[in-house]
């Protein structure tokens, strides 16, 4: 399991900054305002700060962007690394600047100054997420990123209120390694058992087999899974912070996606590790959630299946019957991501009560052709809960766009054999997918669809990412919670 980069708070001793060791770090404004450490700085590196900050390649750099001086004199570091930003910056500036800093430290020490500013959490929760590295299959593991001190005032409450900064870190984390797994690693039973381990934290985890899962009546989930060797399981995460009815978290869980019967190119098959990339993500807001402590009560459920081709397989026009007692005609078994969670959301408002859902899926490709990689898909079929969380991803810097539902959409998955078929062709393929799956929420509950098929695994460095999972969600969802289902 991968941990973020450790980060503590002290009080600013610029005494100690010529034995810092790694990369002694500033924070400096456009105008280049020399405060007390920048000057204490500039005097042990016979003036290379000034003359850095009145150089051409200062003059280019712009807010939350990082530059190093190498090997400075007077100093025990390698680098001095100035950071330009503002003093009242935004949120997503101070990340961005956390993240910089990350990028031009590498895995080396850093010790950071942090004059005139507020924003010190959420400064180190960008240094926290951008160190982020997969290398649980790497002979040469290389360097873990070594511990960070941010020198501030009043250490003591900047840490208090870098906690809950640091455990939204962790849950990202979380979510990236279960995306970034393998899928011989990652197996269903595996997947199962990393969750349970979240009980240690406080949440409740209840593993559904799939002898539980026939009993229930969930058709559509276990037909995805019969030509697998793996098991197809549910498990339910409980976080009881709160009273009432819990906000109900919902992800696909599909531990590799062949497409089935209905197999998919052999080109790019090897990412269909990610397909699991719903379930990754509310397991990190669950973490998430247990690690901050937060006020509110949460469910988190996800469908944990393989999607395989072998002689017990589902057969494209086969129909199946879904927990709600829907038919279902398979038209095609590479739009398997809906059967799972039809049931599991049918399961949810059933068992759990609650007060509002969200599903999350890596559902569509469709979605990809439609937004790229920088904005999941939104639906719902409520307003103002579909404002609240756009609001809490743009706040958290998640890219997020609402898109249309509408009942000529649901005239596309119309079938004479069944009560409805699982594809309506290539024509607004993510819209009709959320259609299908608008048939398995009851008309009086509050709910939202994520297609983060574009957002869950992406092929470049984002800023607070290196390439590959990015964990999308984890932040925007545990704001929602913030701002709507938090108690005081």
């Amino acid at each position: 399991m991968t941990e973020p980069r450790e980060i503590t708070f002290a009080e600013i001793n610029l005494d100690g900054l010529a034995e810092a060791t790694g990369h002694v770090a500033l924070l400096v404004n456009e105008a280049g305002t020399l405060t007390p450490g920048t000057r204490r700085l500039n005097r042990l590196t016979k003036g290379a700060v000034v003359r850095a900050l009145a150089s051409e390649a200062w003059g280019k750099l712009k807010e939350g962007e990082a530059m190093n001086l190498s090997m400075p004199v007077g100093l025990a570091a390698d680098a001095v690394t100035l950071v330009r930003l503002e003093r009242r910056p935004t949120v997503a500036m101070a990340r961005k600047a956390g993240a910089a800093l990350a990028t031009a430290a590498g895995a080396k020490p850093v010790t950071l100054l942090v004059e005139g500013t507020t924003r010190a959490p959420q400064i180190a929760l960008g240094l926290a997420l951008r160190g982020y590295r997969f290398t649980d299959h790497l002979s040469d593991k290389g360097e873990a990123p070594a511990p960070a001190v941010l020198m501030c005032k009043d250490p003591v409450a900047v840490q208090a209120a870098a906690n809950n900064a640091m455990a939204v870190a962790q849950g990202v984390f979380f979510t990236r390694d279960l995306v970034s797994e393998p899928a011989n690693v990652l197996t269903t039973t595996e997947f199962a058992g990393r969750l349970e381990a979240l009980g240690d934290l406080g949440v409740q985890v209840e593993v559904l087999e799939e002898d539980k899962l026939a009993e229930l009546g969930m058709g559509a989930l276990l037909a995805v899974g019969l030509g697998s060797e793996s098991p197809s399981k549910v498990v339910i995460m409980r976080w009881k912070g709160g009273q009432g009815a819990p906000l109900a978290l919902v992800g696909k869980g599909v531990v590799f996606d062949t497409g089935g019967i209905s197999l998919k190119p052999a080109q790019g098959m090897e990412d269909m590790t990610m397909d699991m990339g719903g379930a990754g993500v509310v397991a990190g807001v669950m973490k998430t959630l247990a690690l901050r402590k937060a006020k509110a009560n949460v469910v988190g459920l996800v469908g944990l299946v393989e999607n395989m081709p072998s002689g017990k397989a589902t057969r494209p026009g086969d129909i199946v019957t879904s927990l709600k007692g829907d038919t279902i005609e398979v038209i095609n078994t590479d739009a398997e991501g809906r059967l799972v969670l039809a049931d599991v959301l049918w399961h949810a408002q059933e068992a759990e009560k609650p007060a509002a859902m969200v599903d999350l899926a890596t559902l569509t490709g469709a979605c990809i052709i439609a937004l790229g990689h920088e904005n999941a898909a939104v639906f719902s079929n409520d307003d103002d809960f579909a404002g609240g969380f756009l609001k809490a991803a743009e706040t958290e810097g998640e890219g997020a766009w609402r898109m249309p539902l509408g009942q000529a959409y649901d005239e596309q998955i119309k079938t004479l054999k069944a009560d409805m078929k699982n594809t309506g062709g290539r024509p607004a393929g993510a819209i009709t997918a959320a259609q299908f799956l608008k048939r398995f929420v009851k008309d009086d509950m509050p709910w939202i669809h994520l297609d983060i098929a574009g957002v869950a695994q992406i092929a470049k460095d984002t800023a607070f990412a290196p390439k590959g999972a990015t964990g999308w969600g984890v932040m925007a969802l545990d704001r929602l919670v913030r701002d709507r289902f938090e108690q005081d």
